[in-house]
């Protein structure tokens, strides 16, 4: 019945003592920790090595899920797998402790909660298409981008700036200054090529 902490950052810049410091006071013999993306257990070795030594009675303690996981089903699989070995899951800043009841209940709130966050982001994403549909500017997947030119340039006559034309059409600052910038050039080009015939005349 041993206690294994886990320790992890996303980035290299980032310092792991304060988790390290938190899993060894909470009792840990033994404490993994990596700095990798937690978007997915995959590409996590230290994590995967943890998970396969666990044993029967073991718990694995963590200052909170989010060190674990960042998605629902990935920590999910995890609780999973571990009840299978007979194995926990604490988190030491939050009341999560699998091995008791209350403990369950309230790692099973998180999900619950995680979930409908992930449903309104869907949902918010849908209306921003929506949206963009509405403005002529939605691109699906594989299609190349198609920039709303005219409708920048005319904006643009209108007084407005790239920030606020990019914001009323759905696209980046970046494209409305590439195509401004665009039209600029051809405008630059052409009043180069008039005044060479003028010359030539």
């Amino acid at each position: 019945m041993a206690l294994y902490g886990y320790a992890r950052v996303s980035g290299t810049e980032q310092d792991l003592s304060i988790q390290l410091k938190a899993l060894k006071a909470a009792g840990c013999d033994i404490v993994r920790s990596e700095k990798r993306s937690g978007t997915t257990v995959h590409g996590r070795p230290e994590l995967q090595n943890l998970l396969e030594f666990v044993r029967e009675g073991d718990t694995i303690v963590v200052t909170r899920i989010d060190r674990l996981a960042r998605s629902v089903g990935d920590l999910q699989d995890i609780v999973r797998d571990l009840k299978g070995k007979g194995a926990f899951l604490k988190a030491t800043e939050q009341p999560i402790d699998t091995e008791t009841a209350a403990g369950k209940a309230f790692l099973s709130m998180l999900g619950v909660f995680a979930e409908f966050e992930t449903n309104l982001r869907s949902e918010r994403q849908l209306e921003g298409i929506a949206k963009a549909k509405a403005a002529g500017v939605y691109v699906g997947k594989g299609r190349p981008v198609s920039i709303p030119a005219e409708k920048i340039v005319n904006l643009k006559a209108q007084g407005l700036g790239p920030s606020a034309i990019a914001k009323a059409l759905g696209v980046s600052r970046m494209s409305v200054h590439r195509v401004l910038k665009s039209r600029e050039e051809v405008g630059a080009s052409d009043s180069a090529e008039r005044a060479e015939l003028r010359c030539g005349a």
